[in-house]
């Protein structure tokens, strides 16, 4: 597999300056869509359920990079270094944009998705940096020292670019999409599903015209990109399920901390990687590109198959009041809880 998984290295996926900036706007205009629905109340879940809260942190930042290591490192001889650092740079990221539907669809506790969502998004700013240089650089060190075949170029990551980077596509449509809420509350409710619906149309569109001219390979490797991200993952949201459940959280926690570990937001990892002060031009980064890629589409397939899946299996009654709905924008009561 890993002398298939190479030749996507070999794939010319450069971008123009003005293909670069369109991919700036459209990653911040989907982040701007996530801060829309993010209200300085919905921190307060960071307070009055700060052990569920530092959960989903804990199993986001830290256990799941810690997990991608761990498997990259094992797996290191049958898939390419930039697989690996594709799979590391994913497990860095914060949640997806669209995290908090999928937690109010599996019946989870929405309040605490949001507010985790919140904490992710201001967090990721530095962890996923960190955590991409400490992981990513520690994978080089240990490849690079082994009897597996070398880099063809020595890799070298730049947080402070990355760092740079994230501040500006992750802190400003963050700041700007929470300020439009205050100020339009009215109206934030009404484009809150639309613009949930554009940013996933958005993404796909940019994934195709990533690819576009490299159709072909894509239906060539997919097989293997397919397995190694479904594993990927799997184990994300087992993760997440798994923390929650041995710091025995609330079964509509848990649901909502499996789901925000396991739906990453890939496209900023995408940017990340085409951008040429991070990554240069030359550097063979295929491979990171079409984990990437299809790590946000197929997040979505998995994410709305185990919400829907969750959604059949009933809360036990002293969990209800704890599960609340996500409808337009805003957290709502859940029936259950409202009748009780």
């Amino acid at each position: 597999m890993s002398e298939a998984l190479a030749v996507l290295d070999t794939i010319d996926l450069n971008f123009s300056q003005e293909g670069l900036l369109v991919l700036n706007i459209t990653i911040a205009f989907i982040m701007f869509g996530v801060a829309l629905g993010i209200r300085l109340r919905d921190l307060k879940e960071v307070f009055t359920k700060p052990v569920s809260v530092i959960t989903g942190f804990v199993s986001q930042f830290m256990m799941l990079p810690f997990i991608t290591f761990l498997i990259v490192v094992l797996f290191r001889s049958q898939i390419t270094p930039t697989v690996a650092l594709g799979m590391i740079l994913v497990a860095s990221c914060p949640g997806g944009n669209i995290s908090n539907f999928m937690s109010s669809l599996s019946g989870g506790n929405a309040a605490l998705s949001v507010g985790m969502t919140a904490i992710a998004t201001m967090g990721a700013i530095i962890l996923t940096p960190l955590n991409f240089a400490l992981y990513g650089g520690l994978f080089i060190e240990i490849y690079q020292a082994g009897e597996v075949s070398t880099l063809l170029r020595p890799l070298k990551i730049d947080p402070v670019e990355m760092f740079r980077t994230v501040l500006i596509l992750l802190g400003i449509p963050l700041v700007a999409g929470m300020v439009f809420n205050k100020r339009f509350p009215s109206f934030t409710g009404r484009i809150m599903k639309p613009m949930q619906v554009l940013s996933v149309i958005l993404f796909i569109a940019m994934v195709v015209v990533m690819f576009r001219n490299n159709y072909d390979y894509f239906l060539k490797y997919i097989k293997f990109i397919f397995i190694i991200v479904f594993i990927h993952n799997a184990i994300a949201f087992l993760t997440g399920y798994s923390l929650s459940s041995v710091t025995r959280r609330p079964r509509a926690d848990r649901r909502a901390i499996t789901i925000e570990t396991g739906i990453q937001n890939s496209g900023l990892g995408l940017v990340l990687i085409f951008n040429p002060r991070i990554f240069p031009e030359d550097l063979e980064v295929g491979g990171m590109a079409f984990i990437a890629a299809w790590w946000g589409i197929w997040h979505i397939l998995s994410g709305l198959t185990l919400a829907g899946l969750l959604s059949r299996v009933p809360l036990p009654k002293r969990d209800n009041g704890k599960s609340s709905d996500y409808k337009d924008g805003k957290v709502v009561p859940s029936a259950a809880s409202a009748k009780g």
